[in-house]
């Protein structure tokens, strides 16, 4: 999906730690586009032993355990 971004798109937390995370919307004409199957995912894996803080997308590509979240998206039209 095009109209939706997310800031910061990815990134590696220490244990305990938060993070903000800005979601922006482009401008679209609500009603004449299906939005029933919209939604934001959030993927997130340990990281190995040792790793820097440093996000590596080969992380989620090995043989550990990847985690989804499914957040659908409700706009206010």
């Amino acid at each position: 999906m095009k109209r939706l971004g997310v800031d910061p798109p990815c990134g590696v937390l220490d244990p305990k730690e938060a993070v903000l995370m800005a979601v922006s919307c482009d401008a679209f004409q609500f009603g004449q586009e299906d939005t029933n199957n919209d939604r934001i995912t959030i993927e997130w894996t340990n990281t190995p032993d040792g790793a820097a803080k440093t996000f590596r997308r080969e992380w989620f590509q090995g043989d550990g355990m990847v985690r989804r979240k499914n957040l659908p998206i409700e706009y206010n039209p």
